[in-house]
Formats: C-alpha cells, sequence, structure tokens
C-alpha cells in the first residue's frame, strides 16, 4: 500500500457489480482482486496481502456476515478493514455487521463519490494501524526473538501490553565481574563503549537461543527461557545460550577489549534456574516494562552469586539440570548448597570451568 493506493478484495456474487467495482477502483489506482462468494474470499485473503474489502452481505453458500465473522476470529485477518455492501434496505443487518467490526457499509447501486471517500478513509486507517504495528514490532524485537514477535503480536490483536500469565521457564542472571573498578578508572565515554559491546554480544547469545531479555541491571542481564510464549524445552535453550556466552561471546569481547588496551579482560558468571514464574508487562500508561517475578526469579538470582565463590563460569539448579532433555557433558555436580535466606538447600551443577 503506497501513495494512497491499496491492493482491495471485491466479494460479491453478481459479476456485473464486480466488474463494475473492479474498473472504478482501478481507475483510482488501485489493486483489485475478486471473489464470488464467502468461501472463496477467505481463501483470498489467506493466500494474500489485502489492504481494504468490500464485501457483499447476501451471497449464496457463505454470506458476508459469516465472512466477516471468520475474519475478526481469525488473528492474521482481523485487521483488515472491511466495508459491507448490499442492494437489501436492511437496517438490522448494516447494523449486526458494524457491530460485528464492520468499517462501515455502502448500499447499491454505488455512489462513486461515497465510495472513493470510505474507501479512502478504510485505506487511511490500515496504514495508521501498519505503522503502528511496525512501531510495536520494532519494540517488541528489542527483547523478544524474532520468531516469537510475529506470535505475540498476533496473540495480542496488537495490543503493547503482555498480559500477566504463569509458566514454566529458565530464568537467566548474569553478571561481568570486575566491571564496577574498572568503570572508576576509565574515561565514562570509554566505560559506555565498552559495556554497549558487552551487552550486545550476551543479548544476541539470548535472543538466538530463543530467550527473551527481560533487562539490564547495570553490567548485569536478566533473560528467560520459555516466556512469553511457553517452550517445553526451556532448560536446554538456557542451558544453549550460557555455553554460547561463556565459550564464543566472552572470549570474543575480551579479544576486543585487550585490542582496545583494556587489560587482561574479564570474568563473567551465570545463574540458571527452572520453575515457575509470573510475566507480563508492568508500569503505566506511559512507560511499560516487561517482567518476570516468583521465587524461581529470586533462586536464580542467589545462584549466580555464588559462582564467585565457585571455579565455574556458570552454576544450574537441581531443578535445571532434570529439566534437560539432552546429556550434558560438561556439567559438574556440586552437591546441595544453601542459599542466602532460604532454609532448603538446592542442588548445584557447574558449567565451564574459570
Amino acid at each position: 500500500m503506497s501513495d494512497g493506493h491499496g491492493e482491495i478484495l471485491v466479494v460479491d456474487d453478481d459479476p456485473l457489480n464486480r466488474a463494475v467495482l473492479r474498473r472504478s477502483l482501478e481507475r483510482q489506482g488501485h489493486g483489485v482482486s475478486t471473489a464470488e462468494d464467502g468461501v472463496e474470499a477467505l481463501a483470498a485473503l489467506r493466500a494474500r496481502d489485502v489492504d481494504l474489502v468490500l464485501l457483499d452481505i447476501v451471497m449464496p453458500h457463505m454470506d458476508g456476515f459469516r465472512v466477516l465473522t471468520a475474519m475478526k476470529e481469525d488473528a492474521a485477518l482481523r485487521d483488515i478493514p472491511v466495508i459491507m455492501i448490499s442492494a437489501v434496505d436492511d437496517h438490522d443487518s448494516v447494523v449486526r455487521c458494524i457491530e460485528a467490526g464492520a468499517e462501515d457499509h455502502l448500499p447499491k447501486p454505488f455512489d462513486p463519490v461515497l465510495l472513493r471517500a470510505r474507501i479512502n478513509a478504510g485505506l487511511a486507517r490500515r496504514r495508521l494501524h501498519t505503522l503502528e504495528r511496525d512501531r510495536l514490532r520494532d519494540t517488541l524485537a528489542r527483547f523478544l526473538p524474532e520468531g516469537v514477535v510475529e506470535e505475540v503480536l498476533l496473540r495480542g490483536g496488537g495490543d503493547p501490553r503482555l498480559g500477566g500469565v504463569r509458566l514454566e521457564a529458565t530464568v537467566m542472571f548474569c553478571d561481568l565481574r570486575g566491571f564496577t573498578s574498572f568503570a572508576e578508572r576509565t574515561p565514562p565515554d570509554r566505560v559506555i563503549e565498552v559495556l554497549n559491546r558487552y551487552l550486545g554480544e550476551m543479548t544476541d547469545a539470548v535472543l538466538d537461543a530463543g530467550g527473551t531479555l527481560v533487562g539490564f541491571l547495570g553490567d548485569g542481564i536478566l533473560a528467560i527461557f520459555g516466556a512469553p510464549i511457553a517452550a517445553s524445552d526451556h532448560a536446554d535453550r538456557a542451558l544453549a545460550a550460557a555455553r554460547e556466552m561463556l565459550a564464543v561471546r566472552l572470549p570474543r569481547f575480551n579479544a576486543w577489549a585487550r585490542e582496545q588496551g583494556f587489560g587482561d579482560g574479564f570474568r563473567m558468571g551465570l545463574g540458571l534456574n527452572s520453575g515457575s514464574i509470573m510475566s507480563g508487562n508492568v508500569g503505566s500508561e506511559r512507560r511499560l516494562e516487561y517482567t518476570a517475578i516468583g521465587d524461581t526469579v529470586n533462586i536464580a538470582s542467589r545462584i549466580e552469586q555464588l559462582t564467585k565463590e565457585h571455579p565455574f563460569g556458570a552454576l544450574l539448579s537441581g531443578d535445571t539440570h532434570r529439566l534437560l532433555t539432552h546429556p550434558a557433558g560438561d556439567l559438574t555436580f556440586l552437591g546441595d548448597v544453601a542459599l542466602r535466606g532460604r532454609a532448603a538447600v538446592t542442588a548445584l551443577w557447574g558449567l565451564g570451568a574459570a
């Protein structure tokens, strides 16, 4: 859709009406396709991109109201503007269609001026919706994997608010060791440069493994795997991301840091824990942030802190280890460990000797 023109689907069982509308719309510069009944219309909508539908109410096999209802129940079609057309002077039918989600109604025979005005208005709304959806997609892509963004948009109908859900997931906390002292002796612009380089490497590893970036905590990262879209292999995904971060991303970042004269490089610690979490957007209408809360998150944070006391780059809880679906020969069992503020002990496994 460009320059005020769009792809329009004309659905009418009368071949003369279809021909008249096609000629009129093509003279206005629109792309036009046609369907002679509701079944054909739905097939056409699912086969190609359409910006607006002119939909007859009275048709054999499947009438316009049933087509409209099917479109509004389909997440991929519900946002396409629909203008109902009918020769029937039936106020109740028009009201029924508008209440079901139609943008407008046009009576037959068509007034050319009214037809142009209502189509232009419908296409303008479509352009506005597309711009808003693109903006939302760009926003979501900052913390969700690309493959998840479209599914979230379809489920939410374009609503930027991810409603609160309880899911089984794996939580990752990640911290860069020695960065605070480095920042104290380094010019601010270089500190930001180093931090951005590090965060770029690590968040790419999270997103590439199918994780969701919840947020940055200074030089720390909070990510979850298995939310907002459930994934049965969330523990495997989190472990894969941890391996990538320790074995590939950190060495590459440290090689760059040494080239820039920032000493011998940095170490990092990761904590993984699996269990039930609550996730969703929190905040106000002006500012929303995606977050995850619950005891599972708190335990992951405390496990990450324990990496300072063990010669491993990452520590996994027993709950995460039990959920792994693939053998993990590079993990070392460390026994049951008491976590700060908790009476029960937690089984720990180590990954990547420091």
